[in-house]
């Protein structure tokens, strides 16, 4: 399936936001609004590279027609249970599918693999995916937090952050571990923790 551009996923993202909430699609004006245009050229340009694409359609003549395709994030299928002893039932054809597109994560929501088990009591485990999203405002975090950091000697780090005065403590979650205790302008706040991803291989 062809990409899409930032300008495109953009008005895709929220469209699809708007027609999940509304039950109906916005109207071009309403889409210029959103996207802080002043002209409904550039709309009516994304909007055909959205369809060209294979993402929307509409009924032509007809207002506020648009349909959502495809989701950009994929439902995962469900295929029966299966126990972790004995056998419940066998597997059987998809009767539901978990749908990550109910999910409100931030526009700018990236991830990073985690290396090594500072974070284990935390559930955070070596190999896992963590979810995590820009801090705008660091000196208005609050304490317990977990982030990831940019320490000046260290490097960057997941760790639990704690602010005091003009000293910041990157906690761990594992006893191993000492704490890293530095003046807050040797500390970056790169992202904060939104959710942790987990695949079994």
């Amino acid at each position: 399936m062809e990409k899409l551009t930032e300008a495109q996923r953009e008005l895709y993202e929220w469209l699809a936001e708007y027609i999940r909430e509304h039950q109906h699609s916005p109207s071009i004006r309403q889409m210029m609004q959103a996207m802080n245009l002043k002209s409904p050229a550039p709309i009516q340009s994304r909007l055909e590279h959205l369809r060209a694409k294979g993402y929307i359609e509409w009924s032509e003549g007809k207002a506020r027609t648009i349909r959502i395709l495809r989701s950009l994030k994929q439902g995962i299928p469900i295929l029966g249970t299966i126990a972790a002893g004995g056998l419940i039932e066998p597997f059987s054809d998809t009767v539901e599918h978990l749908d990550f597109s109910n999910f409100s994560l931030p526009s700018q929501t990236y991830a990073l693999r985690v290396a090594g088990d500072s974070m284990i009591e935390d559930y955070i485990v070596d190999g896992d995916l963590v979810l995590l999203r820009p801090v705008p405002e660091p000196d208005h975090l609050k304490n317990g937090t977990i982030v990831a950091a940019r320490v000046d000697g260290y490097g960057t780090t997941l760790k639990r952050f704690y602010r005091q005065g003009d000293r910041v403590t990157l906690k761990p979650a594992n006893p191993n571990y000492d704490p890293i205790e530095v003046p807050a302008t040797q500390v970056q706040v790169q992202g904060s923790l939104i959710a942790v991803w987990r695949s079994y291989n």
